[in-house]
């Protein structure tokens, strides 16, 4: 009897799910949190940052140690393809301030935090799945002139 019991319920299952009564059970997402500070100096307390490859989601927070305001020490958070990062820190400098440093709509750009000043935190999350596992990616400051001190290696999977 327990034997038939079982067996009906799952068949009522499954035909529920069928028919769109029951969502199937997903993986859950992992987001992959990550932190990273700038200083008055144009320095990140890290060089390299790296994500596991089973992360569906990538948080990555910037705080501004410093005390200097944006317009004159602002940082940010820009990830890249290695091969692109010089380009994409000439075309933030041309896009000022308004636009973070950032060109607008520039496609090189993965994922970037806004622009803050001295004492606040900002925070950007993006999918994983824009990168490739082993990929060459690298981040910056795009404030003008800090991506030659302020830069890093990104290591996905």
């Amino acid at each position: 009897m327990d034997l038939r019991r079982s067996s009906l319920s799952a068949l009522a299952l499954t035909a529920a799910w069928l028919c769109g009564g029951i969502a199937p059970v997903q993986a859950a997402d992992k987001v992959c949190k990550l932190e990273i500070a700038g200083n008055d100096l144009m320095q990140f307390d890290k060089k390299e940052l790296t994500a596991p490859a089973d992360c569906t989601q990538i948080e990555v927070t910037l705080t501004h140690t410093g005390k200097l305001p944006m317009a004159a020490m602002g940082h940010d958070w820009a990830l890249v393809k290695s091969d692109d990062l010089t380009a994409v820190a000439n075309a933030g400098a041309a896009a000022g301030l308004q636009s973070n440093y950032i060109q607008p709509g520039d496609k090189r750009v993965i994922a970037a935090t806004k622009m803050i000043g001295g004492g606040q935190s900002t925070s950007v999350t993006f999918p994983a799945s824009l990168l490739m596992k082993g990929g060459s990616y690298m981040y910056l400051c795009t404030f003008p002139g800090h991506n030659a001190l302020m830069r890093g290696k990104f290591n996905f999977g």
